[in-house]
């Protein structure tokens, strides 16, 4: 670990006192998060994430300042995916509005704790077998390549393993109990469908960080500033989610911004041992990747598919 055992406490510390803040103080009741809220939370994110950057540059120099803000914008542009399987995952589900945050502020939690693992796990991989870096980078690619593939993202729950598990081990109730995640029933503990969404929430994250840590290891190796580039893009998350979810749909030609990314990080892990791209570089290209896909989806917006000539009615 680079950094001290105090700075790694505080952080912490301050991600639990804000989460203690959002979960108890801001939304005791279970109730839907308007739009407004969303946008002001989502812009307190921002401003935290890029606040901290400035503590970075002024106690840990510019570079790794630069570190962390390239890697905050990777991870904040490969985490506008989780919005549109959370929009399915809730659709798929039918959760009602007054439930999402819930659910969302617990998988987060689980997201940060399974991120933490991931990074630690990841440069202690490389630095121990520096040649699984060459496994990391042609998995970007391949990713990349795949995601631009992508038509339609589909969410299908009951092929996940977790999932069928869960509901083996745990009795489920057919309906919601509230925000409950369990019931009493009985003298039996028995699991409620929103705690069947938080574990498809959770292990499609699982899934997500298998993109974003070896992403952002290709910036940097420093476990700090990946941890905590991390912490404030998955933070951010919850309220871009109720912020952006309807508006996202917008953007049909985000996903080969993100695959062009994905590439881009992928080959500069290939070549790090014959050529470092410097992170000015790597951060104008995540730049000029979203921009660029941001601009086309509003230039060229998605055409209406055409309605089949057998389902119109007969004159």
């Amino acid at each position: 670990m680079e950094h001290s055992f105090l700075l790694w406490s505080i952080f912490n510390v301050f991600i639990i006192a804000m989460l203690i803040v959002d979960l108890v103080v801001l939304h005791k009741e279970d109730e839907a998060v308007s739009i407004k809220e969303a946008l002001y939370w989502t812009g307190v994110w921002i401003v935290l994430a890029l606040i901290f950057g400035v503590g970075v540059y002024y106690y840990m120099g510019s570079q790794t300042a630069l570190d962390y803000y390239t890697g905050y914008l990777i991870e904040k542009s490969l985490s506008v995916d989780n919005i549109f399987v959370f929009l399915l995952v809730f659709t798929y589900f039918k959760v009602p509005d007054e439930f999402q945050h819930k659910v969302l502020f617990w998988g987060i939690f689980g997201a940060l704790v399974m991120r933490l693992v991931f990074i630690f796990t990841g440069v202690a991989l490389i630095e121990r077998f520096h040649w699984i870096i060459y496994v990391f980078g042609g998995f970007l690619v391949f990713t990349g390549i795949k995601l631009a593939m992508e038509k339609d993202k589909e969410v299908h729950p009951e092929r996940n393993p977790v999932l069928k598990l869960v509901r083996r081990i745990l009795p489920t109730t057919k309906s919601y109990h509230g925000s409950k995640f369990f019931i009493q029933k009985m003298g039996r503990l028995i699991a409620t469908p929103l705690f069947i969404v938080l574990v498809v929430i959770e292990t499609t994250d699982l899934i997500f960080a298998l993109d974003s840590i070896p992403a952002i290891l290709a910036i940097t190796r420093d476990e700090f500033i990946i941890y905590s580039s991390n912490a404030f893009a998955i933070l951010g998350l919850r309220a871009l989610y109720f912020a952006v979810s309807g508006i996202m749909r917008l953007f049909h030609y985000l996903h080969y911004g993100l695959s062009l990314i994905l590439v881009f990080v992928g080959i500069k892990m290939l070549l790090s041992d014959i050529y470092h791209i410097p992170t000015p570089y790597a951060l104008t290209f995540v730049v000029g990747a979203l921009a660029l896909s941001v601009v086309a989806s509003i230039l060229y917006p998605q055409e209406e598919e055409p309605i089949a000539q057998e389902n119109l009615p007969n004159e």
